[in-house]
C-alpha cells in the first residue's frame, strides 16, 4: 500500500512556510494532496479528468487568547507557477455544516464540504477527490474529530456509512496528531488510531447503542462470505418488528377513536370560524377598497387644485409678457423724436427690446413657443419694430442733414478773408448725442439699419469738412507773405539769384504745419465720434494724452471732448477682439466721411513748393511726426491721408532735385571751362539751405538728395574734364579742391557729406600728381628718360654690363646731364611758370609748388641712387645740392 500523503513531512512543512509567509500563527493538524474538480460525473461515472486541479487541503488551529479558545480552519493551498504551494481559500471548521460523499463516484473518494456562509449557494461547491477511501476516511475523521473536541458540534454526514467509519478507525492504529485545551493554552499531542476510534464511536453511538450492537454482532460468527445471509436475516426480524407494532396500534383503537371524535368537533368549529372570518374579510376588503377610492377621488381634486393654481399664475405672467403697454405702442407707432420725448423713446425701445427677447426659446418655456397667440404676439412685436426702425432712420437721416446744411449756410463758421477760423464741432457734437442711445437701441433692433443711416451721416458731415478745409487753405495761403525762390539753384548763372535764395520762407513751413495742426487731430477726433456714434465695435481709436491730441508745442488747443460714453450703454454687449471685417466697414465708412479733403492739403503742398522747393524737407520731417503719432487701426483714413501727403512732398522734392541735376548737365555743353564750376559753391549753399530744414525723421530724404546732387556733380566734372584732356587735370584739382574747400564744415557734421568729401580729397591727390609729373617730365624729359631705360635693362642684365649698351655709355651720361642740369635753376623758374600759368585759383600754387618739388627731389633721389649703382665713378650734382637750390627760389 502506498504512503499517504497526510503523512509526508515535506508536505507539511511546504504548508507551514506557506502559512507563514502569510503572516497567520496557525499550527498545521493534517496535510493531505487532493483533487479539485466542479465537474458532473457521466453516464460512465468517471470524473472528467481534464478539469481537476491539484491542491492540498490542511487543517489547522490557532488559539485566541482574547476569547480563551482554539479557532479551527480548512485551508486550500495552490501551487504556483515556480511549484510552490501558496495560500488559496480559507474556510473555518465552525461553519461547516454538511459532509457529503458522491454517490455518483464508485470509487467513493470524492465528497463536498458545506459550509453555511458561503455568499452565493447557487455555484456549485467544489468536489475534493482523495487517492484512495483510506485518505478519505482519515481526512473527514480528522475534520469531525476536531468539531466535536473544538466546537462542540458535528456537521450532517451523508452518504458515509458510520459502521464502516467505525471499522476502518479500529483497524487503522497509525498516529495523528491532534491539540487539546488546556489552562495555559493548545498543546499538541500524539494519540493513536484507537483513541480516535473511541472517540469516534462516542460521536456517533451512544453507549446502550454500542452494547447492543456488539452483542448483536457477537451473537453471529460469520465469515465475509455470510454477508448476505446476516442482511436477510435482518430484513426479517425488521418485518417481524414492523408487524408487531401494527398490532399494538390495532390494540389501542378505543382511545384511537375518542381522539378522533375530538378531532372531528374541533375541525367543525374550525370551519365555522374559517366562515366568520371570510364574512369579515369580504366586508373589510371592500372597505378598504371604497376607503381608496375616496383618497384617490381626495388626490385629484387636490392636484387639480394645485394645477388649477399654477396655471392661472403661468397664464397671468405669460399675459403680461404678451400684452404692449399703450403708452410704449403710441411712442414706437407715432410718437415725436423731439430731444424731449427722447427718454420716452428709449423706455419704449428698451421694452420692444426685452418683449422680443421674452419670446425666444431660450427666455420662453419651448411649450409655449407654438401657441398661437405667442405667434401672434411676435408678428405683432416684429410689426412694431419694423415700424420704429423706419420712423426713426428716417428722422435721423434729415436730421443729419439739416444740422450740416444749417452750419453751411451760416458763413461765420467758416474762415473769411483775414480770419483764420478753427472747426468747431461741439455743437454738432452735442446735438448728435443726443440720438446715441437711440442708435445703440436701433443696432440691437436691426443691424441692417445701420448701413444707411452711417451712409446718410458720412455724405453730409463730408460736405461741412470739405468746405472747412478748402476755406481755411485759401485764407491760410492768401493770408502768408512770402517771397518766391526760383527753382535754378545749380546753373552757370549768376547774379541776384543768389541773394533771392537766401530769402527767408518758414512761414511757408509753419502754414503747413499749421494746416495738419488744426485738421489732423479733428479728422482723428471725427473718426473716433463717428465710430463710436455709429456703433462700431471697435477700440478706442486715441488714448488719452495721445500724439494725435495735439503736438508736443502745444498748437492744437482744442479739448477732447468726444469721450461720449456710448460703448457704457449696455456693456453686456460689448465683444472684444472684433474681426477684421468689422474694422474694414469701419474704414469704408470713413472713407466716404473723410474722401476729397485731401486735395486741400495738396494744394498747400503744391502751393509751399512753388514758393520754395527747399520747404519740402520741413513739411516732410512735419509730416513724419503726425504719422507716427497715429497708432490706431480704425483711423485708418487719416492714416492714409498722411502717407499720401508724405509721398506727395517727397515727389515734390524729388521732382526739385531731378530739375537742379538737369542744370548740373547742362554745364557740360559749354565749349570751354575754365577754373571753378558754378555748380560747386552753389552746391554747398544749398546744402546749407537744407540742413537747414531738416525736422524730424527728414534725414533719408536729405541723404538721398546728396547723393544724387554729389554723383551727378563728380560724373558732369569728369565729363568736362575730358572735353579738354591739356587742361584737365588742372580744372579737376580746381573743383576738387573748391568742393573739399566749401564743405569742410558740413562735412564734419553730415555723414553723407563726409564720405564724398573724401572721395573728392582723393580725387585732387590724383590730379595733382599727374599734373606736377606731367610738368616735371617737360623740364627733365631727358634726364628720367635715361634714368628709365636703365630701370628697363636691369630686369635682363647686370648693371656692370649697362654702360656698354647702345645710348647708355658714360659719355651718352656724361652729355645728358649737361644738357639736362645746366641752368638747372632756370628749369626750375620754367617749371613754376608753367604750374602758374594756367591755374585759376591762386590759393592753391604754393601747396601744388611744394608738391612739386618734393616729387622732383624724390625722383632727382632714385636717379642719383641709380647712377652711382651703375657708374660708380661718375660725378652727379647731388641731391643736398638740388634740395638748396630750390629752396632759394
Amino acid at each position: 500500500m502506498a504512503k499517504s500523503s497526510a503523512d509526508d513531512e515535506e508536505l507539511r512543512r511546504a504548508c507551514e512556510a506557506a502559512l507563514e509567509s502569510s503572516g497567520t500563527k496557525e499550527k498545521i493538524v493534517m496535510s493531505i494532496r487532493v483533487s479539485k474538480s466542479r465537474g458532473i460525473w457521466g453516464r460512465s461515472g468517471r470524473l472528467a479528468r481534464n478539469m481537476a486541479k491539484p491542491r492540498v487541503l490542511a487543517l489547522s488551529t490557532k488559539y485566541s487568547s482574547k476569547g480563551q479558545r482554539t479557532k479551527a480552519f480548512l485551508r486550500v493551498l495552490k501551487y504556483s507557477s515556480g511549484g510552490v504551494l501558496e495560500p488559496a481559500k480559507l474556510y473555518k471548521l465552525k461553519h461547516l455544516s454538511k459532509v457529503e460523499v458522491i454517490a455518483n463516484d464508485p470509487s467513493g473518494c470524492t465528497f463536498t464540504l458545506g459550509f453555511d456562509n458561503l455568499r452565493s449557494q447557487s455555484v456549485a461547491q467544489p468536489q475534493w477527490t482523495m487517492r484512495n477511501i483510506s485518505d478519505r476516511n482519515r481526512l473527514l475523521l480528522c475534520i469531525l474529530n476536531m468539531c466535536k473536541e473544538l466546537l462542540g458540534h458535528l456537521p450532517k454526514v451523508v452518504g458515509i456509512d458510520i459502521v464502516e467509519m467505525a471499522l476502518w478507525a479500529k483497524e487503522n492504529t497509525s498516529t495523528v496528531t491532534t491539540q487539546a485545551n488546556t489552562q495555559d493554552g493548545p498543546i499538541a499531542t500524539i494519540v493513536t488510531e484507537n483513541d480516535l476510534k473511541v472517540t469516534v464511536e462516542k460521536d456517533l453511538v451512544s453507549q446502550a447503542e454500542e452494547e447492543d450492537m456488539e452483542a448483536l454482532l457477537g451473537t453471529y460468527v460469520m465469515g465475509i462470505g455470510e454477508a448476505e445471509a446476516f442482511s436477510e436475516r435482518l430484513k426479517r426480524e425488521l418485518l417481524a418488528l414492523e408487524a408487531a407494532n401494527v398490532h399494538a396500534i390495532l390494540e389501542s383503537e378505543p382511545l384511537v377513536n375518542e381522539v378522533l371524535q375530538g378531532l372531528e368537533s374541533a375541525m367543525i368549529c374550525v370551519d365555522d370560524m374559517d366562515e366568520w372570518l371570510g364574512i369579515f374579510n369580504v366586508k373589510l376588503r371592500h372597505m378598504r377598497e371604497d376607503i381608496e377610492s375616496i383618497e384617490n377621488r381626495n388626490n385629484k381634486l387636490e392636484m387639480h387644485s394645485v394645477n388649477n393654481k399654477a396655471l392661472v399664475e403661468e397664464l397671468d405672467k405669460l399675459v403680461e409678457r404678451l400684452r404692449v403697454p399703450s403708452e410704449y405702442a403710441a411712442s414706437l407707432t407715432s410718437g415725436s423724436f423731439d430731444e424731449s420725448r427722447m427718454l420716452q423713446n428709449i423706455e419704449a425701445c428698451e421694452w420692444l427690446t426685452s418683449a422680443l427677447r421674452g419670446l425666444e426659446v431660450p427666455n420662453l418655456d419651448p411649450c409655449y413657443a407654438d401657441m398661437r397667440a405667442v405667434k401672434e404676439k411676435r408678428i405683432e412685436l416684429e410689426k412694431l419694430k419694423t415700424t420704429f426702425v423706419r420712423r426713426a432712420s428716417e428722422f435721423l437721416r434729415n436730421y443729419f442733414s439739416s444740422l450740416v446744411d444749417f452750419m453751411i449756410s451760416d458763413k461765420s463758421y467758416f474762415s473769411q478773408r483775414g480770419q483764420l477760423k478753427r472747426p468747431d464741432h461741439a455743437d454738432l457734437r452735442y446735438k448728435c448725442r443726443t440720438y446715441a442711445r437711440l442708435l445703440q437701441h436701433l443696432k440691437s433692433l436691426d443691424k441692417n439699419c445701420l448701413g444707411p443711416l452711417r451712409k446718410a451721416y458720412c455724405s453730409s458731415l463730408n460736405l461741412l469738412l470739405r468746405r472747412e478745409a478748402r476755406e481755411f487753405a485759401n485764407e491760410l495761403r492768401a493770408g502768408t507773405k512770402a517771397s518766391r525762390n526760383p527753382t535754378v539753384w545749380l546753373e552757370a548763372s549768376s547774379g541776384s539769384s543768389q541773394t533771392v535764395n537766401n530769402a527767408d520762407t518758414s512761414n511757408v513751413s509753419d502754414a503747413y504745419a499749421k494746416m495738419l495742426t488744426i485738421f489732423i487731430p479733428l479728422l482723428v477726433d471725427e473718426s473716433s465720434f463717428f465710430a463710436h456714434f455709429m456703433c462700431f465695435e471697435v477700440p478706442a481709436l486715441v488714448p488719452p494724452g495721445g500724439p494725435a491730441s495735439g503736438d508736443k508745442n502745444g498748437l492744437n488747443e482744442d479739448t477732447n471732448d468726444d469721450d461720449l460714453g456710448i460703448m457704457d450703454i449696455d456693456e453686456n454687449d460689448r465683444k472684444e477682439g472684433k474681426s477684421s471685417l468689422e474694422l474694414g466697414s469701419l474704414n469704408e465708412s470713413l472713407q466716404d466721411l473723410l474722401d476729397g479733403i485731401q486735395e486741400d492739403f495738396y494744394a498747400v503742398v503744391d502751393w509751399a513748393y512753388k514758393i520754395d522747393p527747399l520747404r519740402c524737407i520741413s513739411m516732410h520731417g512735419i509730416t513724419e511726426r503726425y504719422l507716427s503719432g497715429q497708432k490706431a487701426d480704425a483711423a485708418g483714413f487719416v492714416r492714409c491721408l498722411l502717407d499720401d501727403l508724405e509721398s506727395r512732398i517727397s515727389v515734390q522734392f524729388n521732382r526739385f532735385v531731378d530739375e537742379a541735376c538737369h542744370q548740373i548737365e547742362r554745364n557740360e555743353r559749354n565749349v570751354r571751362q575754365m577754373g571753378v564750376l558754378s555748380y560747386i559753391p552753389r552746391f554747398a549753399t544749398l546744402a546749407t539751405r537744407m540742413e537747414q530744414y531738416i525736422q524730424g525723421q527728414s534725414r533719408d530724404l536729405v541723404d538721398q538728395a546728396y547723393t544724387k546732387f554729389v554723383t551727378i556733380m563728380f560724373g558732369t566734372l569728369e565729363k568736362i574734364a575730358q572735353a579738354d584732356p591739356k587742361y584737365a587735370d588742372i580744372l579737376l584739382l580746381e573743383n576738387y579742391a573748391a568742393f573739399q574747400n566749401s564743405l569742410y564744415d558740413l562735412a564734419n557734421i553730415v555723414p553723407t557729406l563726409a564720405k564724398f568729401y573724401h572721395q573728392a580729397s582723393e580725387s585732387y591727390e590724383q590730379a595733382c600728381t599727374r599734373h606736377i609729373n606731367m610738368i616735371i617730365y617737360n623740364q627733365f624729359e631727358r634726364l628720367f628718360q635715361f634714368a628709365r631705360r636703365i630701370e628697363d635693362l636691369m630686369y635682363t642684365i647686370t648693371p656692370e654690363e649697362i654702360p656698354f649698351q647702345l645710348g647708355l655709355s658714360k659719355m651718352e651720361l656724361r652729355k645728358m646731364l649737361k644738357s639736362s642740369l645746366s641752368g638747372v635753376d632756370k628749369s626750375f623758374s620754367q617749371m613754376y611758370r608753367r604750374l602758374q600759368k594756367n591755374l585759376t585759383s591762386e590759393e592753391l600754387l604754393p601747396s601744388l609748388w611744394d608738391k612739386c618739388k618734393k616729387e622732383f627731389l624724390d625722383k632727382y633721389e632714385s636717379f642719383v641712387q641709380l647712377v652711382a649703382k651703375i657708374y660708380p665713378n661718375e660725378t652727379v650734382p647731388s641731391v643736398a645740392e638740388m634740395k638748396e637750390l630750390l629752396a632759394s627760389m
